[in-house]
């Protein structure tokens, strides 16, 4: 355990930022399984919907931080990859 003011801050800060971290993936997550599970269905309206969202919240959690530029190119261009080939 610490004993330095600062560093105790620091690990309630880092716990914090984990959970907000947790909680963001965690949505995006949800919508990229939306997403294939329409694709799964055939519902390709529905996926188109979903992707839309799914994109939405993939580039708020790349601006927050939470995801690298490039991992979430990566995850959006694979996600509608998927869907126009559904």
């Amino acid at each position: 355990m610490a004993n330095i003011k600062s560093a105790k801050k620091r690990i309630k800060v880092t716990e914090t930022k984990t959970l907000r971290n947790k909680a963001i993936k965690s949505r995006v997550k949800t919508e990229v399984k939306k997403v294939l599970a329409a694709v799964e269905a055939g519902d390709k309206t529905t996926a188109e919907k979903q992707l839309v969202e799914a994109i939405s919240h993939i580039d708020k959690a790349k601006s927050k931080g939470v995801y690298h530029k490039s991992t979430a190119s990566r995850k959006i261009s694979r996600l509608t990859k998927t869907v126009n080939n559904a």
